[in-house]
């Protein structure tokens, strides 16, 4: 047996008495139902655990369960994924859903290669619920167990490589206890988590694989390897905050790209000048109003408002994209049809408004 192999058989014995002593109390792990466990890992995909509980309680009080989730209002499910971000999340959510019901019969499947068929599911979330759920030997790779596993046994091949992240889940496929295998999956995610963290300098002296760790003495400085990341593209946009008296205009986006179905500001692309903006809005139909014909407030106190004021400009990032974002405020003396008209409180409370068109408001 060579030392890596030691190390990886090692991993059981040492993690799951600690694991048992000191693992932290989650909603999803307090009861790990196949729903719960999958709502939960779909959540925590690019969102903290901090961030992702309040949504992940709501969503249950009024998602509470499979079927549930295949036959609601995906307007609602936008609403209550508001803020979380990566929204195709939960279109695949319930798309996964209406399979469960439709070729299940409304049962979870229980082995990781008929899960990893549901929409949306991939290796990491498909083997979390068969071994946590089922007791089944199936790892749930992701970036804390490549982490930990790669500092453990010095292993300097890139994590980012997917042939790496294979080669790594048969091996660790390979050393599963025969009971607790929930326990065993969620102890090595939760090292990664507490104890040998991705920013910052590992808590060694209380690590359970202190004993047969390579990198304690501050090879963990240099693992894992990851190849170089590409450079982030950068696009510029005009967002409008189109306003008649109390209305203000929405836009839904399109069933295809990013932040699909969901509500928008108008907006086109490129950094327009306010004598553009004002062209614009004068293209879509909105009448935007001169300024000596649009007034605020009374008597004494009124004011002469501009058709078009510039707003604070906004930036917004997403994984592989960054938008760059004027705004423009028109007062507009008419409502097209191209666009849904609604004042701000129902803006807020029942159009999915993404982070990155909210901060407008």
């Amino acid at each position: 047996m060579t030392r890596r192999q030691e190390q990886l058989h090692s991993l059981a014995p040492a993690l799951l008495p600690w694991y048992f002593a000191n693992g932290r109390s989650m909603p999803w792990r307090d009861d790990p139902t196949p729903y719960h466990v999958w709502l939960s890992e779909i959540m925590l995909q690019q969102t903290r655990i901090e961030a992702a509980k309040p949504y992940y309680l709501r969503f249950l009080r009024e998602i509470p369960d499979v079927a549930s989730l295949a036959a609601a209002d995906p307007e609602k499910l936008h609403k209550l994924w508001e803020g979380l971000g990566y929204y195709s999340r939960v279109k695949n959510l319930q798309a996964a859903a209406r399979q469960i019901m439709e070729e299940y019969g409304g049962e979870f499947p229980q082995d990781a290669s008929e899960i990893r068929k549901l929409k949306g599911i991939g290796d990491y979330t498909a083997g979390a619920i068969a071994s946590i759920c089922f007791d089944k030997p199936a790892p749930a790779v992701d970036g804390n167990v490549l982490r930990v596993l790669s500092r453990i046994t010095g292993d300097t091949r890139p994590i980012t490589d997917e042939k790496t992240r294979k080669e790594i889940r048969t091996e660790l496929a390979g050393v599963y206890p025969d009971r607790d295998r929930g326990a065993f999956t969620q102890a090595i995610m939760e090292l990664g988590e507490v104890t040998c963290i991705p920013n910052g300098e590992p808590d060694c002296t209380h690590c359970p694989c202190e004993d047969f760790c390579v990198s304690k003495d501050g090879g963990w400085k240099d693992l894992p390897v990851k190849a170089p990341k590409k450079e982030r593209r950068k696009e510029q946009m005009t967002v409008f905050l189109l306003q008649c008296g109390k209305k203000t205009a929405v836009h839904k986006r399109g069933e295809t790209g990013l932040l699909s179905g969901l509500w928008e500001f108008p907006n086109v692309p490129g950094a327009l000048s306010k004598e553009e903006a004002f062209a614009q809005a004068e293209a879509w139909g909105c009448g935007p109003a001169p300024a000596e014909a649009v007034s605020t407030g009374a008597g004494k106190n009124a004011q002469k408002a501009p058709a078009v004021s510039e707003e604070k400009p906004r930036t917004h990032i997403f994984t592989h994209v960054e938008w760059d974002m004027k705004c423009y405020r028109v007062n507009c003396t008419k409502m097209p049809e191209l666009f849904t008209w609604a004042d701000i409180t129902e803006i807020k409370e029942q159009y999915a408004l993404p982070t990155a068109f909210r901060k407008f408001l």
